[in-house]
């Protein structure tokens, strides 16, 4: 099956590229990371004004979704641009708060998430949630429990500084029962597809740098990119990228239809690009150097956030679990279009 995204897409993914890269992302990026949100709640508002909040959200509610698809595009371009905050939980909280069914809920919040207004964190299953000192409320989800809080301990270290993790403190009921299972279910999927997609773009990003740099480097008299053990492990990488790429918009388009495939494929796509997206880390680690090892050049705010991209929403190894439970969903065949 081929997978094709529309020129609307590709124009979408390109606008958010050209955006991103002139919005000075990677000192939003250094700023979140010290706890200075501003510069990422600026960059926020812009990603908003593109559209990007409302992708997740239904029409009823004053978005344009949900288009899983699009998403993907979107979350590609974040990636590639390494941008902070609670990107993939505010989505992922979307999508739970639409699944909920309780309508005062998702009237109070979808329309603030579409606009840019509020920052939403969702923990489900896990004791820690991203972000919740810049969230304007974490969902905290336990069995067939929701709640909602604003409170949180401090703030815990982590392998990329710009991921600020803190334990959810207290909060109040917002649901009970199976629907708060099912629901927080979706949005484990919608949350995995937008990492994966973050992972794909990530990994694409510090890829073309590495590129750029054994193209400019120099040892011998000639550039180490010339040498063949520099060519396959960039050979490697890109394959790995290549091969990630079609299962992030197969697993889309299995959420688009709401497919009984669709929580395997999403746990396929999330191994294959996080996996992708780490090597594309080492990889650009070992090639530039000592210069890979410094925390001074931006390329260090990519490299931190490859393993813990890999491991949210799902490690490596509960994904294959996933997608060994799901068993051989893989019936789609023939020509396609990621966009139809």
């Amino acid at each position: 099956m081929r997978f094709l995204l529309t020129a609307e897409q590709r124009e979408f993914g390109r606008m958010l590229d050209g955006m991103l890269a002139s919005s000075g992302t990677p000192a939003a990026v250094r700023a979140w990371a010290a706890g200075e949100h501003r510069p990422g709640r600026e960059l926020w508002a812009r990603l908003a004004a593109a559209g990007v909040f409302g992708l997740a959200v239904p029409e009823r509610h004053t978005g344009a979704g949900p288009l899983p698809v699009e998403l993907a595009v979107a979350f590609g371009a974040l990636g590639r641009h390494a941008a902070p905050g609670p990107l993939v939980e505010t989505v992922a909280a979307a999508a739970f708060l639409d699944r909920l069914g309780d309508r005062d809920a998702a009237g109070a919040w979808l329309p603030r998430i579409a606009s840019g207004d509020a920052m939403v964190g969702l923990c489900v299953g896990v004791p820690f949630a991203l972000d919740a000192d810049a969230a304007d409320t974490v969902l905290v989800v336990r069995g067939d429990t929701v709640r909602r809080t604003v409170t949180h301990g401090p703030v815990q270290p982590c392998l990329d500084p710009a991921r600020r993790l803190s334990r959810p403190l207290g909060g109040t009921v917002l649901a009970r029962g199976p629907e708060v299972a099912a629901a927080a279910a979706h949005a484990v999927d919608v949350a995995r597809l937008a990492t994966a997609a973050q992972c794909l773009g990530l990994g694409r990003a510090l890829l073309a740098a590495t590129v750029s740099y054994v193209r400019q480097r120099t040892q011998f008299g000639v550039p180490i990119g010339s040498f063949q053990a520099v060519k396959h492990r960039l050979a490697d990488t890109f394959s790995a990228l290549e091969f990630a790429q079609p299962l992030v918009y197969a697993a889309a388009l299995a959420v688009a239809a709401d497919a009984p495939s669709a929580t395997g494929e999403v746990a396929a796509a999330k191994v294959a690009a996080g996996e992708a997206g780490h090597a594309a880390a080492r990889t650009a680690l070992q090639l530039h150097g000592a210069l890979g090892y410094t925390a001074e050049p931006d390329l260090s705010l990519w490299i931190r956030k490859a393993r813990p991209l890999r491991d949210t929403w799902g490690t490596p190894a509960e994904c294959r679990t996933r997608v060994l439970a799901a068993g051989p969903s893989w019936a789609r065949c023939g020509p396609g279009s990621a966009g139809q």
